[in-house]
Protein backbone atom coordinates (compact mmCIF):
# COMPACT_ATOMS: atom_id res chain seq x y z
CA UNK A 1 0.00 0.00 0.00
CA UNK A 2 1.31 3.40 -0.81
CA UNK A 3 0.59 5.97 1.72
CA UNK A 4 0.81 10.05 1.59
CA UNK A 5 0.63 12.17 4.56
CA UNK A 6 -0.39 15.67 3.40
CA UNK A 7 0.12 18.43 5.56
CA UNK A 8 -2.23 20.83 4.37
CA UNK A 9 -2.93 24.67 4.22
CA UNK A 10 0.59 25.36 4.27
CA UNK A 11 -0.19 28.80 3.12
CA UNK A 12 -1.30 29.75 6.71
CA UNK A 13 2.09 29.31 8.46
CA UNK A 14 1.58 31.74 11.61
CA UNK A 15 -1.89 29.37 12.79
CA UNK A 16 0.57 25.74 11.97
CA UNK A 17 -0.33 23.25 14.75
CA UNK A 18 2.51 20.67 13.59
CA UNK A 19 5.67 21.71 12.14
CA UNK A 20 7.43 20.15 8.75
CA UNK A 21 10.17 18.64 10.99
CA UNK A 22 7.26 16.66 13.01
CA UNK A 23 5.07 15.49 9.90
CA UNK A 24 8.65 14.35 8.03
CA UNK A 25 9.63 12.51 10.76
CA UNK A 26 6.39 11.19 11.35
CA UNK A 27 5.72 9.98 7.83
CA UNK A 28 9.25 8.40 8.18
CA UNK A 29 8.67 6.66 11.03
CA UNK A 30 5.85 5.45 9.63
CA UNK A 31 7.06 4.17 6.00
CA UNK A 32 4.93 7.54 4.38
CA UNK A 33 5.15 10.04 1.57
CA UNK A 34 5.13 13.42 2.99
CA UNK A 35 4.15 16.72 1.48
CA UNK A 36 2.68 19.91 2.14
CA UNK A 37 0.50 21.46 -0.23
CA UNK A 38 -2.22 24.50 -0.02
CA UNK A 39 -4.80 24.57 -1.79
CA UNK A 40 -5.30 27.92 -1.70
CA UNK A 41 -2.33 28.59 -3.90
CA UNK A 42 -2.24 25.36 -5.09
CA UNK A 43 1.32 24.59 -3.93
CA UNK A 44 2.35 21.10 -3.92
CA UNK A 45 -1.48 19.72 -4.90
CA UNK A 46 -0.64 18.06 -8.56
CA UNK A 47 2.97 17.12 -7.09
CA UNK A 48 1.50 15.66 -4.52
CA UNK A 49 -1.02 12.96 -6.86
CA UNK A 50 2.27 12.93 -9.40
CA UNK A 51 4.68 11.50 -6.50
CA UNK A 52 1.93 9.08 -5.56
CA UNK A 53 1.59 7.72 -8.65
CA UNK A 54 5.21 7.15 -9.56
CA UNK A 55 5.62 5.13 -6.32
CA UNK A 56 2.60 3.16 -7.24
CA UNK A 57 4.41 2.65 -10.79
CA UNK A 58 7.67 1.97 -9.48
CA UNK A 59 6.23 -0.74 -7.24
CA UNK A 60 5.02 -2.21 -9.65
CA UNK A 61 7.93 -2.31 -12.67
CA UNK A 62 9.44 -3.70 -9.35
CA UNK A 63 7.09 -6.42 -9.32
CA UNK A 64 5.66 -5.37 -5.46
CA UNK A 65 2.30 -6.22 -6.36
CA UNK A 66 0.75 -9.26 -7.32
CA UNK A 67 -1.67 -8.39 -10.88
CA UNK A 68 -2.72 -11.16 -11.63
CA UNK A 69 -5.21 -11.13 -7.84
CA UNK A 70 -7.81 -8.94 -7.17
CA UNK A 71 -6.45 -8.31 -3.99
CA UNK A 72 -4.16 -5.71 -5.28
CA UNK A 73 -6.47 -3.30 -5.95
CA UNK A 74 -5.27 -2.57 -9.29
CA UNK A 75 -6.66 -3.30 -12.79
CA UNK A 76 -4.32 -4.31 -15.87
CA UNK A 77 -5.65 -3.52 -19.75
CA UNK A 78 -9.02 -1.86 -21.24
CA UNK A 79 -11.67 -2.65 -18.82
CA UNK A 80 -13.31 -0.12 -16.67
CA UNK A 81 -16.04 -0.04 -14.23
CA UNK A 82 -18.78 2.62 -14.36
CA UNK A 83 -21.12 4.13 -11.17
CA UNK A 84 -24.45 3.65 -10.65
CA UNK A 85 -26.88 5.69 -9.24
CA UNK A 86 -26.45 9.57 -9.33
CA UNK A 87 -24.97 11.83 -6.98
CA UNK A 88 -28.60 11.95 -5.78
CA UNK A 89 -29.12 8.48 -5.09
CA UNK A 90 -28.52 7.23 -1.71
CA UNK A 91 -25.86 3.83 -2.29
CA UNK A 92 -24.71 4.49 -6.01
CA UNK A 93 -22.58 1.63 -6.27
CA UNK A 94 -19.34 0.60 -8.41
CA UNK A 95 -20.70 -1.67 -11.38
CA UNK A 96 -17.50 -3.98 -12.99
CA UNK A 97 -20.13 -6.07 -14.50
CA UNK A 98 -20.90 -2.66 -17.39
CA UNK A 99 -18.16 -1.41 -19.36
CA UNK A 100 -17.88 1.99 -20.84
CA UNK A 101 -19.09 1.92 -24.56
CA UNK A 102 -17.53 4.92 -25.03
CA UNK A 103 -14.27 2.55 -26.57
CA UNK A 104 -11.56 4.48 -24.20
CA UNK A 105 -9.48 2.93 -21.88
CA UNK A 106 -8.61 4.19 -18.46
CA UNK A 107 -5.28 3.66 -16.08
Amino acid sequence: MTIMLIGNKSDLDPRRQVSTEEGERFARENGLIFMETSAKTAYNVEESFLQTSTVIYQNIDRGVYDLSSDKSGIRVGNESTTITGSGNTPGGRLDSSKKKESGGSCC
